[in-house]
């Protein structure tokens, strides 16, 4: 998974920073009001889990100051016991005391995604449909939180509105219909951008099919439905792409992917993850 460059994350990152400080660290420069020491700590997993963040907290602690020497001690998406050191700082003591919490709010709660992530790709590994994440994201963080799927193993769906064309089913409902629709956002629609659209019975699965749609959503259906859209999908143009969502589970995931779709989406590692329990130890 690809990390946007720091010119796009930055401000975001910075922004964090100055919420959480504010008008100054009261602790650390009460403590420290000398000539900054240097100081040295460990991040420490408290419960095991996959990694992900550690590029995105050696940035903070950049940000904060550039004398600070951020470790990775893991790579990027390995799975760490209870225990495991996963990074080691060096720098001014104001720094790494004022980074921390920043730092590790955002590597917990995207570690949290990467390993929730890894379970449903695990649980389908074995079968072609491939998982995607949505764009039920916590505003602010979606770059970090699809880079944190995608460090799980996800693929990700469309960052935004303007990266394709999801017909749903209040656009259908607005339209009058699918195959309206589908004909008013192609007049309109540039030409790399894909058309999908969101079907939730036989009847609407046909109809997308007859005015081309390029993904066809199968959605909050049971999977002996699916499995009978896919073979009518696959019979009558087997380019189009077929993706399942709605509820997917662990427990589910397995026998939707049976039926034959290629994507299957779901917001459940982003919106239900908890955090990774990660802590920051200072050296004697």
């Amino acid at each position: 998974m690809i990390l946007p460059p720091w010119i796009v994350l930055d401000p975001s990152l910075k922004s964090w920073l100055l919420e959480d400080i504010g008008r100054g660290d009261r602790a650390t420069q009460g403590l420290l009001t000398s000539e900054m020491p240097w100081g040295k700590a460990n991040w420490i997993v408290k419960e095991t889990g996959m990694i992900a963040g550690l590029p995105i907290a050696a940035r903070i602690f950049h940000l904060l100051n550039p004398e600070v020497r951020f470790t990775a001690k893991v790579k990027e998406g390995e799975c760490c016991s209870e225990g495991t050191i996963i990074a080691a700082l060096e720098g001014p003591f104001d720094a790494l005391l004022m980074g921390e919490r920043v730092a590790l709010n955002l590597t917990m709660r995207l570690s949290g995604i990467a390993s929730a992530t890894r379970q449903y790709v695990e649980a389908i590994a074995t079968l072609p449909a491939r998982f995607v994440d949505t764009r039920k994201t916590t505003p602010g963080l979606r770059l970090l939180e699809k880079y944190a799927t995608g460090v799980g193993g996800a693929i990700n769906h469309r960052m935004g509105l303007d990266d394709a064309a999801m017909i749903k089913d209040n656009h259908i409902q607005a339209a009058g219909g699918i195959g309206k629709a589908i004909a008013q956002v192609r007049a309109t629609l540039p030409y790399p951008l894909t058309i999908e659209v969101e079907t939730s019975n036989i009847s609407e699965v046909r109809e997308a099919l007859e005015y081309q749609a390029d993904i066809i959503m199968l959605d909050n259906m049971t999977v002996e439905t699916m499995g009978e859209a896919v073979k009518i999908i696959r019979d009558r143009n087997p380019a189009t792409r077929i993706e399942a969502s709605g509820n997917i589970t662990l427990k589910t995931i397995y026998p939707i992917a049976e039926t034959g779709v290629d994507y299957i989406s779901s917001s459940a590692p982003i919106t239900r993850s908890p955090w990774l329990d990660l802590s920051m130890k200072l050296m004697a």
